[in-house]
């Protein structure tokens, strides 16, 4: 016994303090519960030396904040009373935006303590057997009927390839089979888009917008059963074409601002109409429908409905054909001949059937709205994206590997090395992400802040992308016409920036600002309880706040302090580490983002730098996690782990960027010094991870220019045509003789290092090889047939001055008509591979 108060004597002192730290800091980071917390306490009391009363009285206080029924009323109401007057009040429509779809992975990472574990279970999706015939039918048929170059040389689609759409069904990829539908899985919705978009743009966005927001989607929510069984079935076969108008020259991003009007009165027959008025603006297929969708704020000054004046945001399926109904003009998005388009109502009188789920619905527009976006957002785009990352790689590794500058092929060079690998590592990236979003889709979970992350950075990866694929191509992808595969791509690209939420209000509004309330364990639960006047789960939540933020703060310090070593992984090997990190990066910014809401409060809503930077945290992590994902289900295929570690390494890098970007500007009161002083300089000292490793950035560059399984399976999914008389499948065909011819180059270079020959180019050295035995017959014809091709194939188009300013060259149509049909000089030409 003796020994025991031994080591709180004055000699221990310091240890004991240490101790007391020590494991007052352990229980911090295992967020040991209160209860504990209260016991250690008075251990800590005792042990410092304090007097009976004084351990009672901590005793009495502490036990208050055991007991919830008495902390009610003694803290919590006082506390709750405070914030009331502090916490801004949500409007119908944010709560409409927070309330719609479902908190998932997101809701981890916000955490602070993610369990990888169960993030790497979530389902990885494959198609059935049906919906794989589907591609390998239909949708590849579709894409053999379109020549993208007279796509946009006619400026529409060919009535060949409307008719497969319409046959085919493809308007009803998400109507169920009962309606008469496809009824099909979001992965598959998703790989005809991908594919799609491979192909055409025009036509992968005609396909992609009436399975995407719109009258189906509403109708199969939210529809009344008559509308279902009158509308459904016609929308799935293209004998209605539908549109959904949303947007306003006052409301873009702002869609809660809708100015369109539509007045609810009684008709002389006793029945009740609508009159409606709209300005809508970017309206894809609004020109050539015959349903249009449209978003507008219902009134009823006559208090018919017994609801007052303002009934809200309505949706209503409108016939196109409605006197008054104006869809006469387009718009020219980028040049992309899809139909976007403006439209006009004046005085448009509809019935009230014409509401989405009839007068049910009235009122209910905008809860519709947020809850399709929150799935449509994770499908579509990303979709679109991830098809044209892709072809870029496709195209740019065929170009690198045939195109030749100062003797050898460009993508031996490091300048373009380096684009080459980031092109080939994003396509990865945007791959991993795509595919673990659809998995919680395909599980009817509807992650709203997921989504809006995987929306903006697959269009933002795309971006990347393309322009370093205009980089690599150079002149050949500045030159328009039907040998140039990267051009279209690169101008529509602004498209999907745009839509469906512009980025950058995406970023510094929705990821974060949305996601700080909505993914948070506590914080929605706070204001809204606050609201409310809940004071049982105001209790519960603000307290149990208070732990989330000691647990992230200890766990914050520790994990950086030993770089994420004490954080566990659920594998082992060399992906290990990025499980650490990324949970060392998910406590720091559970941490920084606790202190930014309370230091700033409602006005963070404002700071759209800060919110930036924490979307740009949150979206990284979730990529990194979507990797790893990837990695475990394709069976941890050890010739993928340089482009793990890009893709790892790349997320982790942004990550830290974001964070020195926080600590630099947050400043949160009394705290500024600390911010910018000490944790920057600690943060930049103690980096998650640096720039890209130029062996990681090689490999991945060698993998990706080889003709391998590894090149084609990570750009599976795209339509590549069977012939050599379209640019993409002479490329193709190029590529795997130049690279077939590669060994004898090798030969042929070393006997002339070697002097066994004498220096040529081309021809001659293969004459010259040849007849001194360095080469076999076989080889020598495979290296002629290799430069011809070559020469072939890295030729642009050109235009005499009467086609430039006229008509330019047909695409590859006519030629492949000629092909099949047996005939022309011109097609056995250009089909001799």
């Amino acid at each position: 016994m003796d020994s025991f108060y031994g080591l709180f004597s004055q000699d221990n002192s310091g240890l004991w303090t240490a101790g007391t730290v020590l494991m007052l800091f352990v229980l911090g980071f295992v967020g040991a519960p209160f209860f504990i917390w209260t016991a250690a306490i008075l251990v800590v009391l005792f042990g410092f030396g304090a007097s009976t009363p004084v351990i009672a009285a901590a005793g009495a206080i502490l036990a208050i904040f055991n007991l919830p029924p008495i902390r009610r009323v003694l803290v919590s109401g006082m506390v709750m009373k405070v914030l009331k007057g502090i916490m801004p009040a949500i409007s119908d429509t944010e709560r409409a935006a927070l309330e719609a779809g479902v908190v998932w992975a997101e809701g981890e990472l916000f955490s602070g303590k993610p369990d990888f574990k169960k993030l790497m279970n979530e389902s990885y999706p494959q198609l059935t057997p049906e919906e794989k015939a589907f591609i390998d039918g239909p949708v590849e048929r579709l894409c053999d009927s379109i020549d993208d170059w007279e796509v946009w040389e006619k400026r529409d689609i060919p009535q060949a390839a409307w008719d497969i759409i319409k046959k085919e069904k493809f308007l009803g990829m998400i109507i169920p089979k009962e309606y008469g539908g496809l009824g099909f899985s979001a992965l598959a919705h998703s790989e005809v888009i991908k594919k799609l978009s491979s192909r055409s743009i025009p036509a992968c966005i005609t396909v992609m917008v009436p399975n995407s927001l719109g009258p189906a989607e509403l109708l199969i929510h939210y529809g009344t059963d008559q509308q279902k069984k009158h509308l459904l079935p016609r929308l799935a076969t293209g004998e209605e074409i539908p549109c959904f108008a949303l947007t306003e020259p006052g409301a873009g991003s702002d869609a809660g601002s809708i100015a369109s009007d539509g007045v609810l009165f009684k008709g002389d027959d006793g029945k009740l109409y609508i009159r409606l008025n709209w300005n809508k603006r970017w309206i894809t297929l609004a020109h050539i429908s015959t349903v249009l969708g449209l978003a507008f704020r219902l009134k009823d000054p006559q208090n018919i409905l017994g609801r007052g004046e303002d009934v809200g945001i309505t949706c209503a399926l409108i016939p196109s054909k409605t006197p008054g109904v104006d869809i006469s003009q387009r718009h020219d998005p980028m040049g992309s001949p899809f139909y976007n388009c403006p439209t006009f109502g004046k005085d448009v009188v509809v019935s009230v059937d014409t509401i989405v789920g009839g007068l049910e619905g009235a009122g209910k527009g905008w809860g519709m709205l947020m809850e399709c976006l929150a799935a449509g957002r994770g499908i579509s785009l990303p979709a679109q994206s991830t098809g044209g990352t892709a072809l870029v790689t496709r195209v740019v590794s065929a170009h690198a590997s045939i195109r030749k500058q100062f003797g050898f092929p460009i993508g031996m060079m490091e300048g373009v090395e380096e684009p080459i690998a980031r092109i080939a590592g994003f396509n990865y990236m945007i791959e991993a992400m795509r595919r673990y979003t659809l998995g919680a889709l395909d599980k009817g979970i509807k992650p709203a802040v997921v989504t809006a992350m995987v929306k903006y950075n697959a269009t933002e990866i795309s971006r990347k992308v393309i322009n370093d694929g205009m980089d690599v191509m150079g002149g050949a992808g500045i030159s328009r016409g039907p040998k140039n595969l990267l051009a279209h791509f690169y101008m529509a690209t602004p498209i999907g920036i745009t839509v469906e939420g512009a980025n950058i209000l995406t970023r510094t509004l929705i990821i974060f600002g949305q996601g700080a309330l909505r993914a948070h364990p506590y914080a929605f639960k706070e204001v809204d309880s606050i609201g409310k006047g809940d004071l049982a789960t105001f209790d519960g939540a603000f307290w149990g706040h208070v732990g989330h933020i000691v647990r992230n703060g200890c766990r914050a310090i520790a994990l950086s302090l030993t770089r994420g070593l004490l954080a566990p992984s659920p594998v082992g090997g060399s992906t290990a580490k990025y499980y650490r990190k990324l949970s060392w990066a998910s406590a720091t910014f559970a941490t920084m983002g606790d202190i930014a809401m309370g230091s700033l409060g409602g006005s963070l809503k404002s700071r759209q730098k800060i919110t930036g930077r924490f979307a740009d945290v949150l979206s990284w992590m979730y990529i990194g996690t979507s990797v790893l994902r990837r990695y475990e289900a394709e069976g941890r295929k050890k010739e993928d782990l340089p482009f793990v570690h890009f893709a790892l390494n790349h997320s982790l890098y942004e990550i830290q960027k974001a964070f020195d970007g926080i600590f630099a500007n947050l400043n949160p009161p009394g705290l500024g010094w600390l911010f910018s002083g000490p944790l920057r300089w600690w943060s930049n000292l103690n980096a998650l991870a640096g720039e890209h490793n130029d062996q990681h950035t090689h490999k991945i560059a060698s993998m990706i220019l080889a003709d391998s399984e590894q090149r084609k399976r990570h750009t599976d999914g795209i339509f590549v045509p069977k012939n050599t008389i379209e640019q993409l499948g002479k490329l193709e065909f190029t590529f795997s003789v130049v690279k077939r011819a590669e060994a004898t180059e090798k030969k042929m270079r070393a006997a002339v290092k070697a002097r066994t020959i004498p220096k040529a180019k081309g021809k001659a050295l293969a004459d010259s090889c040849l007849e001194k035995g360095v080469i076999t017959k076989e080889e020598y014809t495979d290296v002629i047939r290799a430069d011809e091709l070559r020469w072939e194939a890295i030729q642009v188009d050109s235009y005499t001055q009467d086609e430039y300013f006229g008509h330019k060259s047909k695409g590859t149509s006519h030629l492949l008509k000629a092909a099949k049909g047996g005939g022309g000089a011109e097609a056995s030409a250009m089909n001799r591979g």
